[in-house]
């Protein structure tokens, strides 16, 4: 059986996402950050994944300015 590598990275990355329409060819809906319990809504799918990426920078301890979630 060959077993994956275990890395030192939290997993702390379950967001359950919602696309509530489709306009200018880029989704808007809402995500839920599942472990933090938090939401909220995005106007893109750039500022969907920035949503997803600043929540995996905090949950991992990296220092930075975060505008979203209100984390930080």
């Amino acid at each position: 059986m060959n077993q994956i590598p275990q890395n030192n990275v939290n997993n702390n990355g379950t967001f359950i996402v919602k696309i509530d329409r489709c306009n200018n060819n880029t989704w808007q809906g809402e995500v839920v950050w599942a472990e933090e319990n938090k939401k909220e809504r995005f106007r893109s799918s750039l500022e969907l994944i920035r949503l997803m990426d600043e929540a995996m920078k905090y949950s991992q301890g990296e220092q930075g300015e975060y505008q979203h979630f209100n984390i930080g």
